[in-house]
């Protein structure tokens, strides 16, 4: 079989990782199409994989970059698609919906947001995308009929205990291990769909700083530059090994939407600070009905704060959270094993999938 997968973010390449190995090893051609995107390039290099950089240049957050990638984009799938003459073209990405119209090739959309909380993407892809596949807890709106949904989370393709197990010696390579640590998270914000959110300022980044260095240290990572105050608790590490250090942090902290997914997921404790809370089901899941973590509007910041002392003076949070984590594991698949499934067994495996929902227990 040849597949052909578009990625346009880091977190694209940690969720098909494990897929595109197992497809690899099980002998299908795959093709690796990707945009730059902050870390992206590097996460592929440092796993060995080969791709084709289609916009090597990035682009800038306005509407007229936005539409001139796009078209760029389009253009470079379209070329690829053509030499290449995949059997299936999947990724998280617009233009795999344009050519697999124009070419007549199957296409799935994988996305975790909600379509009204990325409402271009949703109404640029998913008009001509064969198949949207999303979490149960994701609300595809009126395109619901061509959803294939599973029990689970993006994160849990590669941080699923039967894929991932945390090593403390990796963050012994970074961190003084033997005090708690936090790990604070300040994204770009800086996405189409990010138009009219914020997040963790500065001067509320050095207000959590001082509640929390009397309880361990702390450690910054961000897309954004930081003033002169915060840099000194910026730690420079591998991509790869973001997840070590988030399994062992006692709390995280962030606008980031996916790295409290990550920290949910692991069983650390997470809150979240923007003004995409309420907006998004699968977090909304990981908040409300597993406990994983706490989402907090930008007009919550009291609140928030209040949540994060009340954290701080749990006794015994990682066991409650470890006791949290594994509720949420009985209901949930591994992803990557469900996705290789579903890529080399398709279109059977879509029919399948859907007159027997069950089949999601071979998976757990």
């Amino acid at each position: 079989m040849r597949i052909m997968f578009h990625l346009g973010h880091p977190a694209h390449f940690h969720l098909f990782k494990n897929s595109i190995k197992s497809l690899n090893n099980n002998g299908h051609s795959v093709k690796i199409l990707i945009k730059k995107k902050d870390i992206l390039e590097s996460l592929l290099i440092n796993e060995g994989l080969e791709y084709e950089n289609i916009l090597p240049e990035g682009r800038k957050a306005n509407k007229f970059h936005i539409a001139l990638g796009l078209l760029k984009q389009d253009l470079g799938v379209l070329k690829f698609a053509k030499k290449f003459k995949p059997d299936l073209l999947i990724g998280t990405s617009v233009p795999i919906s344009h050519v697999g119209k124009l070419l007549n090739i199957p296409s799935i959309d994988v996305n975790e947001d909600d379509a009204n909380a990325v409402p271009l993407h949703s109404k640029l892809a998913y008009p001509l995308i064969g198949h949207i596949l999303s979490p149960s807890s994701c609300n595809n709106g009126k395109w619901e009929s061509k959803s294939i949904k599973y029990n689970g989370y993006h994160e849990l393709a590669y941080l699923h205990p039967k894929v991932f197990q945390a090593d403390i010696n990796i963050c012994k390579k970074y961190l003084d291990t033997k005090r708690d640590f936090f790990v604070l998270r300040f994204s770009g914000l800086d996405a189409h769909h990010d138009r009219g959110i914020s997040g963790i300022n500065d001067e509320k980044a050095m207000q959590l700083i001082k509640i929390l260095k009397p309880h361990g240290n702390v450690f910054i990572t961000s897309e954004r530059p930081l003033s002169t105050d915060l840099e000194p608790y910026r730690k420079k590490i591998n991509p790869l090994d973001i997840h070590h250090i988030l399994a062992f942090a006692k709390i995280y902290i962030g606008d980031s939407q996916t790295m409290a997914a990550e920290s949910g997921v692991l069983g650390t404790p997470f809150i979240r600070y923007n003004d995409f809370v309420g907006k998004i089901g699968y977090l909304k899941e990981l908040e409300e009905v597993y406990k994983l973590g706490f989402g907090f509007r930008t007009n919550e910041y009291d609140e928030m704060l209040n949540k994060l002392n009340e954290l701080l003076l749990t006794k015994n949070i990682e066991g409650l959270f470890i006791e949290r984590r594994k509720i949420m594991l009985k209901d949930k698949i591994e992803l990557s094993s469900f996705l290789t499934w579903l890529i080399e067994n398709y279109p059977k495996s879509v029919s399948d999938w859907k007159c027997n929902f069950e089949l999601q227990d071979n998976f757990i």
